[in-house]
């Protein structure tokens, strides 16, 4: 019982520091433009015409 002293603690700082990772990322807009990577993809730019 006395690990749980120890993995509380650290299993709330590890989900803290997920959702703050999870909320920077939405503030410098990392999910602004989902739809663009994904037709990004499949554009060929190569082709000469």
């Amino acid at each position: 019982m006395n690990i749980l002293i120890y993995l509380v603690p650290m299993a709330l700082l590890l989900g803290l520091s997920g959702l703050a990772a999870f909320l920077w990322s939405l503030k410098s807009g990392q999910y602004d433009d989902v739809q663009g990577a994904a037709l990004r993809v499949l554009m060929d730019d190569d082709i000469r015409r």
